[in-house]
């Protein structure tokens, strides 16, 4: 074997020994300058060139930028350029100033220079440039295989540093992610906790001080209509009514600008603005200075402070429903507790009238109600009977009710006319109830022997009297105007009927005659319930009364929506 053939292999063994020390050397890096700059020297030094560089592509902007440059009049460090590539081009191995003059001409390198492509399997990654050799003779078949194999070995150790780098970046955020998803976990359990909104207020100022770093913030609440700041810190004056309107109409996430309008966020430097909905309503913002760190607001600092806003939110919604429950709750039992009472103030049982069957009903809309009946004997053994109905419905009502019913109990035994005495109840009402709420009041007086009437009637609906041998009821109306509307003017007129066997007097309240078909667009009325009176005139007061009843729910298809109140007197003797 000749000298030169031994030279030939043992160089040919040092290059691919330099190969492989070279390749573990790469593939073992992370760091893409170190790959790059180890590429450069080790060809530099190959070759014996005396100037170098390396061109990473910019895919975004399909230009290149130059990373590691060696020699003087070539291309900077940082410097970017963009070259007239084509896609052949830059899958092209080996590029030289003969073929591709061009190129060459735009980097600003003689012809004798050389460009080794750097690529993988599916990207181009740029390219290696190489100067003129030191003897100017041309790279060899050799040299240019031995730089061909250095570039696809950094090639690849550049990818995978790339992925390296890339992986530790989205490790970095999942690891912000899962950190700030404890951190909302936690935060949560503690909210659950809570039903006061200052504790609520509080643990929100401390995750923001503490997690987020941040020293000037505000969190501002709208409350049925109303907005308030709710939890603060380092703001030097809370914003005015007309500030925070201003607040709850910019956008969802507003990053501040400088020359903003709104003194409040320019004098406390607010740098971020965050809505916060319910239910597609915007009922919160939060507003945040800048971090103690100095960094600015990405969008995972977004989402965080979104989701520890709505956390926050959330908790603070959650309390005022369980006050709202808490309160209807109280209503509940106060309102049980007045049904009860009004029950109380209904007779029960029924007393007795000698030589009558009479039979009567209240029925309220709501758990109390305006409407009213009542039953009094008096020290002459007459007996007294009334009805009526309060303007309104629900507590309001039942409350000028039992008013009316203790004036009727504390002037029935005083030996006083109807009239005047419905003239002293309406004096007094006018004087002690607002001017919206006034009763229409009916009652009538029967003799100790039950052979006569007397009545009056202060704007209520007129009682029919049926006589035993007439099929047309006669309506008692006389009296005068209803109670509390205005002063007594005028005496209160009395009507005075004989009452014979067979007669039959039906009271009611509008809550009859007004009931609605389930159309609601027609009453029930005066007509039909004359019609049922008639129909059934001939049973007990009781089968009268729940004839008409009956006949009211069926027209209504059982939807009341006012109180029902009736009184049946049937004289039997």
């Amino acid at each position: 074997m000749s000298p030169s053939t031994n030279l030939d292999e043992r160089k040919s063994r040092f290059e691919l020994k330099t190969l492989l020390e070279t390749s573990r050397l790469l593939i073992e890096s992370q760091d893409p300058d170190f790959v790059l700059n180890n590429l450069l020297l080790i060809t530099m030094g190959k070759l014996m060139v005396t100037k170098g560089m390396i061109l990473m592509f910019k895919p975004g902007e399909n230009t290149y930028s130059v990373s590691k440059s060696k020699g003087r009049g070539w291309l900077a460090e940082g410097n970017e350029i963009a070259l007239s590539i084509s896609d052949e081009s830059m899958h092209t191995s080996i590029l030289k100033g003969a073929e591709y003059q061009h190129i060459f001409e735009e980097l600003g390198v003689s012809p004798q220079s050389i460009l080794f492509n750097l690529q993988t399997s599916n990207h181009h990654i740029g390219f290696l440039c190489l100067g003129p050799k030191g003897n100017s003779h041309p790279v060899t078949e050799q040299e240019a295989e031995f730089i061909e194999s250095l570039t696809i070995i950094s090639s690849v150790a550049i990818a995978n540093s790339r992925m390296f780098k890339e992986m530790r970046h989205i490790n970095r955020r999942l690891d912000r992610k899962v950190h700030d998803l404890n951190t909302l976990l936690e935060l949560s359990k503690d909210f659950n906790l809570m039903v006061d909104r200052d504790e609520i207020a509080r643990v929100f100022k401390f995750a923001m001080l503490g997690q987020m770093l941040i020293r000037t913030f505000f969190f501002a609440l709208d409350v049925d209509g109303k907005k308030s700041i709710i939890s603060i810190s380092g703001i030097k004056q809370e914003p005015s009514e007309e500030e925070l309107e201003h607040l709850f109409e910019m956008e969802d996430v507003s990053h501040v600008q400088p020359d903003t309008d709104c003194e409040f966020l320019k004098e406390n430097d607010i740098k971020l603005v965050i809505g916060l909905k319910f239910q597609n309503e915007k009922i919160g913002v939060v507003g945040v200075g800048l971090r103690a760190n100095k960094q600015h607001y990405g969008d995972s600092e977004v989402t965080f402070l979104q989701s520890l806003g709505n956390l926050a939110l959330l908790t603070i919604q959650k309390t005022l429903f369980l006050e709202e429950r808490l309160e209807k709750q109280r209503l509940d039992e106060e309102l049980n507790l007045a049904k009860n009472i009004q029950r109380g103030l209904l007779p029960d049982p029924l007393p007795s009238i000698p030589g009558f069957d009479i039979a009567a009903i209240n029925i309220s809309s709501r758990q109390v109600g305006g409407d009213y009946f009542d039953f009094l004997k008096t020290p002459e053994d007459a007996h007294i009977f009334a009805i009526a109905d309060v303007t309104g419905k629900g507590i309001p009502a039942s409350l000028l009710m039992a008013n009316l019913q203790s004036m009727l109990h504390a002037l029935a035994p005083i030996d006083v006319s109807l009239g005047e005495a419905t003239g002293s109840m309406n004096d007094i009402i006018h004087t002690n109830t607002p001017s919206d709420k006034f009763i229409t009041f009916f009652w009538g007086l029967i003799s100790a022997d039950g052979n006569a009437l007397k009545y009056v009637n202060a704007g209520h609906n007129p009682p029919f009297l049926l006589k035993e041998n007439s099929d047309t009821p006669e309506l008692l109306e006389k009296g005068g105007v209803l109670l509390g509307a205005m002063p007594t003017f005028m005496p209160y007129e009395t009507g005075e009927i004989p009452l014979e066997k067979g007669d039959t007097i039906v009271l009611f309240t509008d809550g009859v005659t007004e009931a609605l078909n389930p159309a609601q667009d027609e009453e029930y009325e005066e007509e039909r319930l004359k019609d049922c009176i008639l129909k059934h005139r001939h049973e007990s007061a009781e089968g009268i009364m729940k004839a008409v009843i009956d006949d009211v729910n069926e027209y209504s298809n059982n939807i009341q929506y006012d109180d029902i109140t009736m009184i049946v007197l049937k004289k039997t003797q």
